[in-house]
């Protein structure tokens, strides 16, 4: 995802904007992909080296200052408000300290301290491997408690260059993380979030997982698999509870069936949100299925009507994705030729039209973060291309990719508050999707303070297989549990840099969590149905580009032209 006073710090500041769902050059906590960000002609040997920035082996930095550090030997100490894996041979362990602890460790009870270490993003760092860790912490106490604490052993020395939401300490192989001055208060049931460390080591590393806490000892336990599915179920039964009504009662919808002739907007017509469900214009579920273009300033050659005829006579897709960065080189809203980029999407717009499928104009906001950088040119974009297709079922709008930094679920709200009314005075009932904070992975905070005021809103989640696994499954579940309408309308099975090894075991666990009926972990959502678009429609060398580098053509693709990711898409879309 993907994109000063000096070279090492400009260096550290881009890694940083570059972490999460990101961490994609062009384009997870965090999101989605370094893919995204970068124009075609850059390649891996771009990566920033974060072990650019270092300082004594003790610094103190005050709370706030989001000064990086990097503690070579001995220990080092940061303190970071910027708000926004290990040795084989060694075990990784977490130590806690909080008063009011209680634990015990049946299959059953989760009192205490609720751990969970994810690992968001990681990359070459020269003969060192660097890891951005996000971490949260629950408090199932039973009470407030006006302070946390905990210690985390990662099982090799770490050469730290930023941390956030936090205050760190490191000795040896070990984390010791403190709040920040506006973390401290925690309440009863109330979870500590976005907790990051940036650092590398000469090793991987992997502390994944979710701990609890014995009373007695104060160690963080990591649980078995088998606690942890029932530690999940229970999150889910807690996040479902008196919300069935929102969430449609528990009553499954009629699924529209598979289309035997025709095309898909001749056989389901204008779509509309009902519950947490897309449906069409029968009233039956229905889920769009397809390809997301990369950048169209980038990649404009793959937006044509032979292309998208073949995702949709041999993927069996029913949806394209017309990514329009905004601030990139080449953006919209920076130095891009908005002229030819509008021209592209009408292209791609009408190819879909002719064909018979749904499409997506997607506002791609990416290195600018928060959508209020460019919204005076949204309104008027918006307004515009809300005009143009007024008439056209067909189009949903993607009002911003993927919110992320310091942009909070309110920025984003009140700027689709503005965004809304606009396309909705030219077309009332189009579908609008929503991006959520950190990558588009904040759905949890859109379903704590949903948009009331419109219908036919959709909210976006994006994942990348690799980086995103059970804890953003786990968020999806419970926000669809408590009435939210949920689109993944960006993915990948790689990495969160759009790079990297595909992990076909956790696309696997995303598949099935799209796709199937009675999901093994969330009995109160028979279906889910989700719509999805995956990333990207391109030729570029990477792993989540869907072409071989080496393929020109531009549409008739065989299986044989497809990369790894291509092929598995086409077969997820086709059903086999």
């Amino acid at each position: 995802m993907s994109g000063r006073k000096t070279a090492a710090l400009l260096m550290a500041a881009v890694m940083f904007l570059m972490s999460a769902a990101g961490c994609r050059s062009s384009g997870q906590s965090t999101g989605a992909s370094v893919s995204e960000q970068a124009s075609p002609e850059q390649t891996s040997s771009e990566t920033l080296s974060v072990s650019s920035v270092e300082t004594a082996s003790s610094v103190e930095t005050p709370a706030g200052s989001g000064k990086l550090l990097s503690g070579k030997t001995g220990s080092s100490e940061s303190s970071s408000g910027t708000g926004q894996k290990n040795s084989a041979d060694k075990k990784s362990s977490a130590v806690f300290s909080g008063k009011g602890i209680t634990s015990d460790m049946g299959t059953g009870d989760f009192s205490g301290w609720i751990l969970k270490v994810s690992k968001v993003n990681s990359w070459p760092d020269g003969d060192r491997k660097a890891v951005q860790m996000g971490a949260s912490l629950e408090n199932r106490t039973g009470s407030a408690q006006d302070s946390w604490e905990f210690r985390l052993d990662i099982g090799a020395e770490p050469k730290v260059s930023d941390s956030w939401n936090c205050s760190l300490k490191t000795s040896g192989s070990v984390f010791d993380v403190t709040p920040a001055d506006y973390n401290k208060h925690v309440d009863a049931g109330g979870t500590v979030n976005d907790i990051g460390i940036i650092f590398s080591t000469v090793q991987d590393v992997n502390i994944e997982g979710t701990y609890r806490v014995d009373a007695s000892t104060k160690e963080a336990v990591k649980m078995t698999s088998e606690e942890e599915k029932t530690y999940r179920n229970a999150q889910i039964a807690a996040a479902g509870a008196g919300n069935t009504a929102a969430a449609g009662s528990g009553v499954k919808k009629e699924v529209a069936a598979a289309d035997k002739s025709g095309t898909p907007f001749a056989n389901h017509g204008k779509l509309k949100v009902d519950g947490i469900d897309l449906v069409d214009a029968h009233g039956k579920a229905y889920q769009l299925k397809g390809v997301s273009t990369h950048g169209i300033a980038w990649f404009p050659q793959f937006v044509n009507e032979d292309a998208f005829r073949t995702l949709r006579d041999s993927w069996g897709a029913n949806l394209v994705r017309l990514a329009m960065y905004t601030a990139e080189s080449g953006g919209y809203c920076t130095d891009g030729d908005r002229t030819k980029l509008e021209q592209t999407i009408d292209t791609g717009v009408k190819a879909a039209t002719d064909l018979g499928m749904y499409v997506i104009i997607d506002w791609h906001i990416l290195s600018d973060q928060t959508p209020l950088k460019y919204q005076d040119q949204a309104k008027d974009f918006f307004g515009r291309m809300s005009a143009k297709y007024a008439g056209q079922g067909n189009v949903l709008y993607e009002i911003c990719n993927e919110p992320n930094g310091s942009a909070s679920w309110s920025d984003i709200k009140a700027y689709a508050e503005e965004i809304i009314p606009i396309i909705r005075a030219h077309n009332p009932d189009a579908v609008i999707i929503v991006g959520t904070p950190t990558w588009s992975q904040g759905v949890d905070k859109a379903a704590a303070d949903p948009i009331r005021d419109y219908p036919n809103i959709m909210y976006t989640l994006h994942f990348y297989a690799a980086t995103h696994k059970d804890d953003l499954r786990n968020k999806l579940t419970a926000a669809r549990n408590s009435g939210l309408p949920i689109f993944v309308s960006e993915f990948s099975i790689c990495d969160a840099s759009g790079n990297g090894g595909i992990d076909y075991d956790s696309a696997a666990a995303w598949k099935s969590l799209i796709n199937q009926d009675n999901l093994s972990y969330a009995s109160l959502i028979n279906q889910d149905n989700l719509s999805y678009a995956g990333w990207s429609l391109a030729n570029k060398n990477e792993t989540s580009a869907l072409i071989k580098p080496n393929v020109t053509k531009t549409s008739g693709w065989t299986d044989d032209e497809l990369s790894d990711t291509g092929l598995w898409l086409k077969q997820m879309i086709s059903g086999k």
